[in-house]
This record gives C-alpha cells, structure tokens and sequence, in this order.
C-alpha cells in the first residue's frame, strides 16, 4: 500500500518517551521527520531505525531548547523550511516537590523550556503554515493546566499557559487553515517522573498509562478534529461542560461596575 507523503513533522524532545512514539507514528502515517533533542545518539538510532523500518526521510538536529541560541536554530528552521507540515512541541521539565521545596533556579528553567520555547517555536512556525494554507501545531501539556493543586504549581502554571495558548491560537488561526491541538496527558510511563523527582513506580498503578497508548490516543484525537484532547478522560461530555461552563463566564468577566455582592459587603463594612 502506498502512503502519502505528508510533508515533514518537526518533533521537539523526540529523543525518547512519547515524543520518539510520535515519531515512529508519524512516520508511519508517511511524514517524513526532523528529530529535536539534546541527545544526538539517541537520535541518531532512532533515525536509523525508523528510516530503516518505514523508509522515511528523518532529519536530526540536537538542540537544547532551554539555550537561547540553540533554540534559535530550531526557530529559524520553522520560518524557513517549507517541507514543515506540522510541530508537535513536546520537549518540557516537571516537578513534583511542594514550592517551599523547590529550587527556584530550576523552576526558571522550566519555565524556559514549557512556556518560552513552545511559545517561540509555535510562533516561528505559524506564519509559514499561514502562508501555505495548512500546517498542523500539536501542544502536549498536561492535566495540571486544568488541576493545578496535583503536582507542583510552577509545572502547573506552565501548562495552564500552553492550554490557554492553545486555545488563543485555534481562534485567531482555525479559520486560516491551521490546526492546533493540545494534548492533556495524565501520569504516563515514561523517564519524565524520575527526572520530576518522583519516580513513577510509586504512582498508583491505575492511574499510569502507557505512553503508546497516550500517543495513539492522541492522534486519535486529531483525527476527530479535538482542539483539547485528554486520553484518560472517559467522557468526552464532562470536557464539554467545563468549557461550557467557561463559556458563560466570558461575557460577565469584564463589566463597568463591581458585581452587587461587593456593593453590598462594601455598604456593610
């Protein structure tokens, strides 16, 4: 069976975990690939492999996204070459100590990585897909965007950025021809909670996916044409009322006067 060439897919934190499953998923659904990490070994196996395997073209680039000047690169990469087809920003830092027990330092970095370098790079890449009518930005965040108190609220604000930013990003670029998609993972079995600080086997068992799993789910996603896609929710309609929810919201969050409640506590005082 011939598959159709689907441009190129530019890959962030592709190294291992799910961006390497992202990888070889896109592969095989015939995008040919630019592989970005800080691990050039790791990326050059898995170049050769996938080459080897779907016949593909693949592309590494070890970049370290938290380095301005290295990110740089990647950026011009997105404004410049027009093979690119779709940025799936996956590359990001967790935390799972308390903030009274974190490092500040290392909160600012992955601040850098989750929020400066998805950002830059999503914005290198949109012009271009503009431009040519189509293109495709994947965001994997996290459930702590909309569960902030489960983990660490550094980690958590960095993903409620990448909901927000994604959801910006579908009203001002949907009807241009540019998809977006945010993928809301919960805890999955990947290196990511060793390097957090907690390792995932002392997670709840149930409550761990499999990171095949969360990418085919993920893809699956896209396909159904999903701008927030959460793999473990079981269904869909709970979404649907909490963004309806937030819907209502909208119109009375900016008003010329105070809501009464305030009016009438402020008479009392």
């Amino acid at each position: 069976m011939t598959i159709q060439n689907q441009g190129v897919a530019l890959v962030t934190g592709a190294s291992s975990g799910i961006g390497a499953i992202y990888a070889e998923r896109l592969a095989r659904r015939g995008y040919d690939l630019i592989l970005v990490a800080r691990n050039q070994v790791r990326l050059a196996a898995l170049a050769t492999r996938l080459t080897e395997e779907t016949g593909r073209s693949v592309e590494v680039v070890a970049a370290d996204l938290g380095d301005a000047t290295d990110r740089a690169r990647i950026e011009a990469l997105l404004k410049t070459d027009a093979r690119i087809t779709m940025l799936v920003n996956n590359a990001g830092l967790g935390a799972t100590a308390p903030l009274l027990a974190a490092d500040v330092d290392a909160m600012e970095s992955m601040i850098t990585l989750n929020v400066t370098a998805l950002m830059r790079l999503a914005y290198a890449a949109a012009p271009g897909f503009v431009a040519r009518g189509g293109g495709t930005i994947v965001n994997i965040g996290s459930i702590v965007a909309i569960g902030p108190e489960v983990l660490n609220g550094v980690y958590g604000g960095t993903k409620a950025f990448v909901l927000a930013f994604s959801q910006s990003l579908h009203h001002e670029l949907a009807d241009k021809g540019v998809r977006i998609q945010a993928v809301l993972p919960g805890a999955t079995a990947t290196d990511f909670w060793d390097i957090a600080g907690t390792p995932v086997e002392h997670l709840p068992g149930e409550i761990v996916m499999q990171a095949d799993d969360l990418v085919d789910a993920a893809i699956a996603g896209l396909d159904m044409g999903e701008l927030v896609t959460i793999p473990a929710l079981p269904e869909v309609a709970d979404w649907e009322s909490y963004e309806a929810g937030r819907q209502r919201l909208l119109p009375n969050l900016s008003r010329a006067q105070p809501a009464a409640r305030y009016k009438t506590r402020a008479q009392a005082a």
